[in-house]
């Protein structure tokens, strides 16, 4: 077992790539990537498949430092050996270097929402990426019908006239987190 700490955050790495994605979310997010990259739009994927071991490291890494959890009772995950529960040089349990070390974890990994530890992005079913562009957006929605977007911000993340293009993909906007679409909005 090897105590938790920043250093788990390179293992059991998130995919950066739609091929990644399940079928049919696979399709539709590099049908509506396709659609935007041809409309000049600059699109930045952060995060699509997340293995089920990261999943489970940043679910109780958040869980011990912002929640509070008794970092004793964390369920083992099998082919992950990491040590929740610090020990101090007397072998006694150490809770505050075990929170120290799970809040460096949520820093390094850049969580902001307590993580699920079943999500779309380890479904393969969610995406998050950055998108941005300038001036007018020519981008033509799932049916083929050119929508001009002038609305402000642009950006992915709070236009609602890009969410509805990336709906008629079946790519839809989670608004309360800014990079994130997915299968179903969640």
């Amino acid at each position: 077992m090897e105590p938790s700490g920043p250093l788990w955050v390179g293992r059991f790495p998130t995919s950066k790539v739609a091929s990644d994605l399940a079928a049919p979310f696979r399709g539709n997010v590099e049908r509506f990537i396709a659609a935007l990259t041809a409309a000049g739009a600059h699109v930045a994927i952060e995060a699509t498949l997340r293995p089920p071991e990261r999943a489970y490291m940043m679910h109780y890494a958040y869980r011990i430092a912002k929640e509070g959890l008794d970092p004793a009772r964390i369920p083992v995950k099998p082919g992950v050996s990491i040590q929740w529960l610090h020990r101090n040089s007397a072998n006694g349990p150490d809770i505050a270097a075990s929170r120290t070390a799970a809040l460096k974890m949520v820093e390094a990994f850049g969580i902001v929402h307590r993580p699920a530890l079943q999500s779309r992005h380890s479904e393969g079913k969610a995406i998050d990426m950055i998108v941005r562009w300038t001036g007018g957006l020519r981008v033509r929605d799932a049916n083929g019908v050119e929508q001009l977007i002038t609305s402000l911000p642009r950006d992915g993340s709070r236009n609602v006239d890009l969410h509805r293009v990336g709906a008629s993909y079946g790519v839809l906007k989670l608004v309360s987190d800014p990079p994130h679409w997915s299968l179903d909005g969640h």
